[in-house]
């Protein structure tokens, strides 16, 4: 008879994986936050009109979380420079969603250093605001704990979105895990925030981060960027290997490439709850007029700045310069 037997390295890839693209799992949620997140190819100016849409699109389509924008200071952050989803003030969001009497939460995201959650955060009893997603790098994880103990107080759920690791060391990212999963934070984010990493890459991170959270009765969670077309693919690897909470964008609204399309997850799922008819309305109506003001997603800057592991502000300011298509120069300049 053929030996059908697996070498240990496939025992131990099969042995860890949650399911398979059949799989319907109840814990998995979809978080679009097309507001937030595409909020920074316009300084966070989107039209009530535009968010209130998206707003109901997200509940038409059983969108678990919608987030609506990011929580900034005012004394850092200029309001004459970004719009009101920059700062997210209760009455701009109770304006679009009243009470949100959905069964879909609402939540903002809030860099380190850039508000006093403590000071500037409304207590949950007085906010339409349910969750808050705390952004940081390695070095400021310190304050992020802090961040995430004045959310917890005030009665928010809260996750950790840990950025840049294709830049962090292991020993580092293990140290980080690890005091993660001791904190306050519900859910710990992989986020591919330059689009660098590969399928191979989200599967050993994705096992770490399980292995961290698993322990301590948190769950993962993916936000990744789309310059190398791999935003998708490596969204289904991360859920495959166990991550729960995904994060999407409106046919990929988001920073430079953009992110996982909100269409294509909710398409992927097999769970009856999911509603595909609401985000193609929405983009037929809403977004595609928008490409005629806004340009985001894959293109070749944004490629390069990905396979070279870099931020891709320098592709973003080339794009809007003089010569958007002189994609050599940009290459060689990096070179």
């Amino acid at each position: 008879m053929p030996d059908t037997s697996k070498t240990p390295i496939e025992e131990n890839r099969w042995a860890k994986k949650k399911g398979s693209w059949l799989t319907y799992r109840p814990d998995v949620k979809v978080l679009d936050c097309t507001i937030r997140d595409g909020g920074l190819m316009n300084d966070s100016k989107f039209e009530d009109d535009f968010v209130r849409a998206v707003y109901q699109t997200c509940v038409e389509a059983g969108v678990d979380i919608m987030e609506i924008g990011y929580k900034c200071s005012k004394k850092i952050v200029s309001p004459k420079q970004f719009g009101k989803w920059k700062f997210c003030e209760e009455e701009d969001v109770r304006r679009i969603v009243g009470d949100n009497k959905t069964s879909m939460k609402l939540s903002v995201m809030a860099d380190v250093d850039r508000v006093d959650l403590g000071g500037e955060l409304l207590p949950k009893d007085q906010s339409v605001i349910d969750l808050v997603r705390v952004a940081t790098y390695i070095h400021q994880i310190p304050a992020a704990l802090d961040m995430m103990k004045a959310c917890h107080d005030k009665g928010y759920e809260t996750t950790i979105n840990l950025m840049a690791i294709s830049v962090v060391h292991d020993h580092e990212l293990d140290e980080a895990l690890e005091i993660l999963a001791k904190s306050e934070a519900k859910v710990i984010y992989l986020v591919d925030s330059y689009g660098s990493l590969y399928s191979e890459e989200i599967q050993t991170l994705t096992q770490k981060y399980m292995k961290f959270a698993e322990a301590a009765g948190k769950q993962v969670g993916i936000h990744a960027h789309n310059n190398q077309q791999l935003a998708y693919a490596n969204t289904i690897e991360s859920l495959i290997l166990g991550a729960s909470w995904l994060d999407t964008t409106i046919s990929g609204l988001g920073r430079g490439a953009g992110n996982c399309p909100t269409e294509l997850m909710l398409g992927f799922l097999k769970n009856p709850k999911f509603h595909l008819r609401p985000v193609i309305k929405c983009i037929e109506e809403q977004i595609v007029p928008m490409r005629k003001r806004i340009t985001w997603g894959y293109d070749i800057p944004y490629m390069i700045t990905g396979q070279r592991n870099l931020h891709p502000k320098a592709a973003m300011d080339f794009l809007d310069g003089d010569r958007p298509e002189d994609y050599l120069k940009f290459y060689d300049g990096l070179s």
